[in-house]
């Protein structure tokens, strides 16, 4: 996918205001002056009088998605003066929590046309109007994203853990001489990677067992799943927050697993998957009139269908008799753990995009909930095991 071109982020640069210029990345580091002839005093904010001046002056310059916006933001100000802050962020791409609230509050409407109704876009540019129009509920955000994305970095980490999943499945298919339900092979748990009871001091694997999977049919839809949601959600809010939701996901998937279902060992990557999709199908439900993805109603059926089978699957599998008795089949129940870790962090990064998480009092509340259950599924493995005298099966 090529780079969309647009418009480079523009700020008033000159004492006279007379022209916009590029926004230069090292000028973030340095103490924003408004121009003397809008703010004589120096006092950091212009008047909206002359701040729309300014706009309309310039306005051939400016991408029209972005002048909506500072138009908004002008409207949004009822005591007359705009923090030239509060300007520069927003041309650098840095909008704070208190300015989009602003702007939908403010008395301004958005009332070009619509993002969806612009024609004579290349293919690089209707796939970044499709990815906004599914993960965003706001037409704002989806101006900006369009605006704004440029495929740098590209949605690395989700294809990236993708491709390693299919690599070691491929690997242990080879060695093992079986594809479909490969945890049936009496050599499968072996492998240093899976979550075994007998092993939980080993701390990688809590981690690491996401790159084991059942069999093709676990991987499957694991790997759709990861790249028709994860993908266009790396794409709008990065790989750092949705990295942090899928191993979230994956670690609260393995600690549940070792609470909850203590004999089982666990396999697949559906802990961190379940935290994605949940998420992303509870951000629909939560923003559904705002939302323009087509046939969503007939969309979620099929996610939870899917998901559904899959959990059945895995349900079925930990209950058939196990072939290399008296070690069980792998656990269902981190499943569970991602979907409780989808809607509660998941959801509230997928809510505020582009907005600092930690000015979100929900988003610490959710952290101080996760931090709570990872410490007592620490304790938990350590003394719950002796103090039930829990009869577990054969280390590998």
């Amino acid at each position: 996918m090529g780079e969309h071109p647009s418009p480079g982020p523009a700020v008033a640069a000159c004492a006279e205001a007379e022209r916009i210029e590029e926004l230069e990345p090292e000028a973030e580091e340095r103490p924003p002056v408004a121009p003397e002839d809008f703010d004589p005093g120096n006092t950091g904010y212009i008047s909206t009088g002359k701040f729309r001046s300014l706009l309309e002056s310039h306005s051939s310059k400016l991408d029209p998605h972005k002048r909506e916006v500072l138009l908004a933001l002008a409207d949004s100000q009822a005591d007359g003066q705009i923090g030239y802050q509060d300007f520069v962020n927003l041309m650098s791409n840095k909008r704070s929590n208190s300015f989009r609230q602003a702007i939908l509050q403010g008395n301004r409407r958005l009332c070009s046309k619509a993002l969806l109704e612009e024609k004579g876009l290349n293919l690089s540019q209707r796939l970044i109007r499709h990815v906004a129009y599914e993960t965003l509920p706001r037409e704002i955000d989806r101006k900006w994203y369009y605006d704004s994305y440029t495929c740098c970095p590209p949605p690395w980490f989700m294809i990236t853990v993708t491709l390693l999943e299919v690599a070691f499945f491929l690997y242990n298919g080879v060695a093992l001489g079986q594809f479909v339900l490969q945890v049936t092979h009496p050599r499968y748990l072996k492998n240093s990677l899976v979550y075994h009871p007998q092993l939980r001091a080993q701390a990688w694997r809590y981690l690491t067992y996401i790159f084991m999977h059942a069999g093709i049919e676990h991987l499957g839809l694991n790997v759709v799943l990861q790249l028709l949601v994860g993908v266009p959600l790396e794409m709008v809010h990065g790989a750092t927050r949705i990295g942090l939701v899928y191993v979230a996901g994956v670690v609260a998937g393995s600690l549940a697993v070792s609470v909850a279902d203590m004999t089982a060992p666990v396999v697949g990557s559906s802990g961190g998957v379940y935290a994605l999709v949940s998420a992303h199908l509870a951000n629909i439900v939560m923003n559904w009139s705002g939302m323009k993805c087509q046939f969503k109603l007939l969309r979620m059926a099929v996610a939870l269908i899917c998901m559904s089978m899959e959990f059945g699957r895995a349900v079925w599998l930990r209950f058939h008799p196990s072939a290399y008795p008296p070690c069980p089949h792998p656990s269902f129940v981190a499943h569970l753990g991602g979907v409780a870790v989808g809607i509660t962090l998941g959801v509230v990064v997928l809510r505020n995009y582009e907005q600092r998480l930690q000015d979100q009092s929900l988003w610490w509340i959710f952290v101080a909930m996760y931090t709570v259950f990872v410490l007592f599924a620490v304790f938990w493995n350590i003394f719950a095991y002796t103090l039930l005298d829990l009869k577990l099966p054969p280390p590998p």
